[in-house]
């Protein structure tokens, strides 16, 4: 049973709503340093709340956090709501325009062996910290993660475009798209919500790192509470929720890029023709097409020199027999065990914590971090389909971390969730069944 529960959210105060694409903030990991730096040199952009800078950055976040709530920067609803939040946008070659429909809520930051929220990739350890740092010090949430839940009837649509119909922001963020939200406060339409997701599994699709920083996070708080009753502020993490069966969901591939390999191009292509068959191309605009339609099939890209290479399917057989056949066939654990593994030498179980891989999601930028010799190569990646990832989330295994990008991405700021228990208070039972 997943129990979820209306937010008594913190908002950017009535008086800013005008501003409000200015103070909106992108998840870290999808935004250029170019627009970090314009995110930070506004000081009420709540980027410094989701990633605050400094030698202490989670001090220095509760300190700004502090400051915005004396100055009234943000104000606190005084009933809690279920907000709508729609996302309209296009993709290259797409002439239909798209609408991600999903809500905000409350959730248990259940454990994983709880068998309640579902993940599908492994995470980065550093970034786990961070987030527990973060909660400790500022009891606060300002970025949703991204969780699935499957509704073949799409039961609760009808109450979201009702709601959407009068938004409380609608504005175009730094990818293009149309970000519009609202709020549900009705009662009676909140139990329906609560009723439909407790019968539910929660797939995490995006946010691992933050999701389990609150799980971590929970542990803490409820090994120093003699009293816990599972009630507590410090129990619920606020979620973007999604169905997994709608037409509009969009999984966008994530990239590798390695850096720190003292290797000539001649000796790592022959290290990798043990494992895969190899084809120069003749431009890196070739990629992405040669690629698309192969199983187990890259982009290579050493300097200015492109190349596909596929696995060699009787190679399959050499994958270690613990790692399931559901996970075995994707392409990026084909990656990760045949590249990064056997070829360049680092374990599956040690390449969370390598700074040699990075992961980018644009593909110019990647190209361009290889071609100006600022990595020593990248491998290009295709998407992955829903149904992969929902056969591996109820698998029980997980993915390589970075497997998966939902397009688009939330955007931080747009509401915030503490959970302070003076800010958290109210008779939620209310809204139960």
């Amino acid at each position: 049973m997943a129990e979820i529960l209306p937010i008594k959210a913190w908002r950017y105060h009535e008086k800013l709503r005008g501003q409000i694409e200015d103070l909106t903030s992108p998840l870290f990991d999808v935004v250029s340093s170019k627009q970090r730096e314009v995110l930070y040199a506004n000081p009420l952009n709540s980027i410094h709340l989701s990633v605050p800078l400094g030698d202490a950055p989670s001090l220095n976040a509760a300190e700004t956090l502090k400051k915005w709530k004396e100055e009234q920067i943000l104000q606190q609803d005084i009933i809690p709501g279920i907000y709508v939040y729609y996302q309209y946008f296009r993709l290259p070659g797409q002439d239909e325009e798209s609408c991600r429909k999903g809500f905000v809520a409350q959730i248990k930051a259940y454990d994983w062996d709880e068998n309640v929220i579902l993940r599908h990739e492994n995470t980065i350890a550093k970034a786990v910290n961070d987030r527990v740092d973060l909660l400790r010090e500022t009891k606060f949430q300002s970025s949703a993660t991204h969780g699935l839940y499957e509704d073949s009837l799409h039961l609760l649509e009808p109450f979201m475009d009702k709601a959407i119909e009068d938004p409380i922001y609608d504005l175009e963020d730094y990818q293009g798209v149309r970000e519009v939200m609202a709020v549900i406060q009705d009662a009676k339409i909140i139990k329906e919500f609560v009723k439909l997701i407790q019968e539910k599994q929660i797939i995490l699709a995006d946010g691992h790192h933050r999701y389990e920083g609150a799980i971590e996070y929970r542990k803490t708080m409820r090994d120093a509470n003699p009293d816990h009753s599972g009630n507590e502020a410090y129990n619920f993490h606020m979620m973007y929720f999604t169905n997994a069966l709608s037409k509009n969901l969009r999984i966008l591939p994530t990239h590798r890029i390695f850096s720190g390999f003292q290797i000539e191009e001649e000796v790592l292509l022959e290290k990798i023709s043990e494992f895969f068959f190899v084809k120069k191309l003749n431009d890196v605009e070739e990629i992405e097409e040669l690629i698309l339609q192969k199983k187990w099939a890259f982009g290579l890209v050493i300097g200015d020199h492109p190349y596909k290479i596929r696995l060699y399917p009787e190679m399959l057989d050499q994958m270690p027999a613990d790692i399931p056949d559901v996970v075995k066939n994707l392409d990026l654990m084909v990656l990760h065990y045949f590249l990064v593994d056997r070829v360049l030498g680092i374990p599956l179980e040690d390449q969370r914590f390598s700074d040699q891989i990075e992961y980018e999601r644009n593909l110019r930028r990647c190209i361009s971090r290889t071609i100006s010799g600022k990595a020593s190569f990248s491998v290009i990646t295709k998407d992955i389909s829903m149904n992969q990832v929902l056969e591996v989330c109820k698998s029980g295994h997980t993915m390589p971390q970075k497997s998966t990008y939902f397009y688009p991405k939330t955007l931080s700021g747009l509401l915030f969730a503490s959970i302070d228990e003076a800010d958290f208070a109210f008779p939620y039972q209310m809204f139960q069944s």
